[in-house]
């Protein structure tokens, strides 16, 4: 399968399915400016410290077509690095969206424009041109997690999750059979029934994994 069908198979499912089977791959109070906006591609990342945004607008320019600029603000969610012009400089490069570990402005500007752009909330103060520090391509930290240069990175209104590229698909997949067995739950829910139709809830919470592993441990005498 093909980058593009790929990601246009994982836009018929969500990141909260995709986070069951994820260990650390997600990030932690980074929403999107619109409820229904969606964000999927490879992350092209930035670490961006302080007020300073030329590293922001240089970096942009460097990453190809269908990117999600993820952006490492090292901690900072006073000052907006990112507004209405980087937004609209990363929709005319071609940007997929913009992920980012701080605030943004502009928010009604930026939502008149329909770009997804995901942040930890807003702020009225912004970074300036200083070309003073910053980084690309290299591993960041965003919202708790660690972002690598390639890594597919999917959001929408539930957060954000990120997968190395090779192990999307097997996601993917799995996200997409789980989307079928909840068809069946609703079905059972519509019907009345409850989940202990699909899972043995007694013996779960009686037994639960410490006994199964108990179990296992015993010593024959």
């Amino acid at each position: 399968m093909t980058q593009e069908e790929l990601f246009q198979l994982a836009l018929t499912t969500d990141p909260a399915q995709i986070g069951h089977s994820v260990q650390g791959g997600y990030m932690t109070g980074i929403f999107p400016i619109s409820d229904h906006l969606k964000v999927i591609g490879p992350a092209f990342t930035i670490r961006l410290p302080g007020t300073d945004n030329a590293m922001l607008y240089y970096a942009m320019k460097q990453a190809p077509k269908g990117s999600v600029i993820v952006i490492d603000r090292m901690g900072d969610k006073r000052i907006a690095c990112l507004g209405e012009m980087v937004a609209r400089s990363a929709k005319v490069l071609g940007m997929a969206g913009i992920v980012v570990d701080g605030p943004n402005t502009d928010t009604r500007a930026i939502r008149e424009m329909d770009f997804p752009v995901f942040s930890t909330g807003r702020a009225c103060v912004t970074n300036t041109f200083k070309g003073l520090d910053g980084e690309y391509g290299i591993p960041v930290n965003c919202g708790g997690c660690v972002v690598r240069p390639g890594d597919i990175v999917y959001g929408d209104l539930d957060g954000v999750v990120c997968a190395p590229a090779d192990q999307f698909e097997e996601l993917v997949l799995h996200a997409k059979q789980q989307d079928e067995n909840e068809v069946l739950w609703r079905q059972n829910f519509e019907a009345g029934g409850y989940v202990d139709k699909f899972i043995n809830l007694e013996k779960l919470v009686k037994i639960g994994a410490q006994g199964a592993i108990a179990d296992l441990c015993k010593v024959d005498k």
